[in-house]
């Protein structure tokens, strides 16, 4: 389904014309390097199961076993995908704990090794398909990130708590998008789009700084848990009988929360830049009397 495009000279514009927020900076969303490849993926355990109920009863074992660990290798991969796309839509992140990617290259290669065998290959050349396999995954879909981002200086602790946070106003954002779709509205999409916008501001704030945490708490526990709710509601309501008044409704509540996100947002930063002329002033006066 075709999706329209946004951006500060499209109809909708952005949400940095409508309340003043500063953009996310270099938290930019990536695209997922499944692209248009991802069901070509998809479906590559198929042809070992096909290949397994032609064989004979030994074959029917290893062929199964190829598709299951192909299948495996695929969905490590798709995890693996979508943390390095969490990993660099964050300011500040730990590098994921598991290798997914690493793991479903590895699995990748085991599968071919299998359907080499079960092809009738000796054992070398099923090793130099274990070998081509993983290697051509690594190519294509690359390294797991190795490595913490931003968190020099930071209390692992409080780190801990402001990615715990996060991780549970990330699910509000995803359950208000999944219960848009059920409206087949384009539009209303959008401005639920727009929405998730300015509420990521805040967190990629609340990440830079774990501190802004608590004052920003309500903001990303009962606003969006209370957003969600109403997504829902609004979604069963509209997809029913299209009332216009409760999308009226529902679009106003949207404004009203975007505008509370920007305001405490733009609060927060300022708190922020407060602190760090304080702590400038007390640096300077301490190198003038020392020296």
């Amino acid at each position: 389904m075709a999706e329209r495009f946004g951006g500060k000279f499209s109809p909708d514009g952005s949400i940095n014309s409508d309340h003043g927020v500063a953009p996310e900076g270099p938290a930019v969303s990536r695209k997922s390097s499944f692209g248009g490849r991802n069901l070509l993926y998809v479906i590559t355990p198929v042809p070992f199961a096909i290949r397994a109920f032609a064989a004979d009863p030994s074959g029917l074992v290893l062929g199964l076993a190829a598709a299951a660990v192909m299948a495996l290798g695929v969905w490590l991969t798709l995890e693996g995908v979508r943390a390095e796309q969490a990993y660099h839509d964050r300011r500040v992140a730990r590098r994921p704990a598991i290798p997914r990617k690493l793991f479903g290259s590895i699995l990748t290669g085991v599968a071919l090794y299998l359907g080499g065998r079960l092809a009738g290959t000796d054992t070398i050349q099923s090793l130099g398909l274990l070998l081509i396999g993983a290697g051509l995954h690594v190519a294509a879909f690359g390294p797991d990130p190795l490595r913490n981002k931003g968190m020099t200086g930071i209390d692992a602790f409080q780190t801990d708590r402001v990615a715990r946070a996060v991780d549970e106003a990330e699910a509000y954002l995803a359950a208000m998008k999944d219960a848009i779709l059920r409206v087949n509205d384009r539009s209303l999409g959008a401005r639920v789009d727009k929405f998730a916008k300015a509420a990521r501001v805040l967190f990629r704030d609340v990440e830079s700084d774990p501190g802004d945490l608590t004052a920003a708490r309500k903001f990303l526990t009962v606003y969006l848990m209370g957003a969600r709710d109403a997504t829902i509601k609004f979604a069963d309501i509209y997809a029913r009988d299209r009332d216009a008044q409760a999308r009226a409704d529902y679009e106003a509540l949207l404004t009203d929360l975007e505008s509370q996100f920007a305001v405490r947002t733009k609060a927060l930063l300022a708190d922020n830049h407060a602190d760090l002329n304080v702590e400038i002033t007390v640096l300077r006066e301490r190198l003038q009397r020392e020296n």
